[in-house]
C-alpha cells in the first residue's frame, strides 16, 4: 500500500511516499517559500525519482493542525484533490501527534510547540503508554508562561516554537526541560504518511468533503468579522 504524506502546517514544508515496508522518498524543505510555490513541484519531484505513477498511489495522509492557517487550508485542499482525483481514502493526522511521533519510546513525557504568533503556542502534552501516546491536555493555544505550569516532570519539547522560545523554557523549567535534536524536532511528512498508513489500514479514513483542519483558535478574518 503505498501512500503519500504532506505536511504543510509550519514553514517546513515536505512530502513523503511509504509502503508497508519502508520509506521510498522524503522531501523536506525549511525555507521562506509558499507551500503553494512549492507543494506540487516537491510532490512531481519525489514520484518521478521513485519511479511512481499517481495511479499507484492508494491513500493520502495530510497533517490538519494546529498550524499555519494558509499553509493548513493548502496541504488539506491538495490531500482532497488528489483524494477526490485518484478515488482513494485520506486520513487526517494532528500536527502535534505527529511532532511527538518524531521521538519514539521518550522516557520522559512530551511537549510538541508550535508557534501560534501573538505570543502565544500551540502545545499539549504526550506520555508513551505501552508503546502508545496518550495525550495528557487536551490541544491548547496559549502563553509559553501558561504552558510551564503544566510541567512537572522531565519534559522533551521539540517543534518550532523553540525559536523564540527555549531560552525561556531552560529558564523557567532548569533541568525539567529537554530539548530534541535539531533534525527531529520539526515535522516530518514521512510520519504523517506512517501514522495515515495505519490509520487508513484500520478503516479510519477522514471525510474528504466535511473534514477540516484543526484551528484551535479562530482566524483574524473571523475575529475582525465578529468585532463588527
Amino acid at each position: 500500500m503505498i501512500i503519500l504524506g504532506i505536511e504543510t502546517a509550519t514553514m517546513t514544508g515536505g512530502v513523503a511516499l511509504i509502503d508497508d515496508k519502508r520509506l521510498i522518498s522524503e522531501y523536506t524543505l525549511n525555507v521562506k517559500t509558499t507551500h503553494t510555490a512549492r507543494l506540487m513541484p516537491a510532490l512531481d519531484l519525489i514520484l518521478r525519482d521513485s519511479k511512481i505513477d499517481k495511479k499507484q498511489l492508494e491513500g493520502i495522509a495530510v497533517s490538519i493542525g494546529p498550524g499555519s492557517f494558509t499553509g493548513l487550508r493548502i496541504g488539506l485542499a491538495t490531500a482532497k484533490g488528489l483524494a477526490i482525483g485518484l478515488d482513494v481514502p485520506m486520513a487526517g493526522i494532528p500536527t502535534l501527534e505527529a511532532l511527538a511521533s518524531n521521538i519514539p519510546f521518550p522516557e520522559y513525557q512530551v511537549c510538541p510547540v508550535l508557534d501560534a504568533k501573538k505570543k502565544e503556542v500551540y502545545a499539549t502534552i504526550y506520555q508513551h503508554v505501552d508503546d502508545k501516546l496518550v495525550k495528557k491536555i487536551p490541544y491548547q493555544v496559549m502563553p509559553p508562561s501558561t504552558l510551564v505550569n503544566h510541567i512537572k516532570e522531565k519534559t522533551i519539547f521539540l517543534g518550532d516554537a523553540l525559536d523564540a522560545y527555549r531560552d525561556f523554557f531552560t529558564r523557567e523549567l532548569g533541568k525539567l526541560a529537554l530539548f530534541a535534536p535539531d533534525a527531529q524536532r520539526l515535522p516530518r511528512a514521512a510520519v504523517i504518511a506512517e501514522l495515515g498508513l495505519a490509520r487508513l489500514k484500520s478503516g479510519d479514513y477522514m471525510d474528504i468533503v466535511t473534514s477540516e483542519p484543526i484551528y484551535i483558535r479562530p482566524s483574524d478574518a473571523e475575529l475582525s468579522i465578529r468585532k463588527e
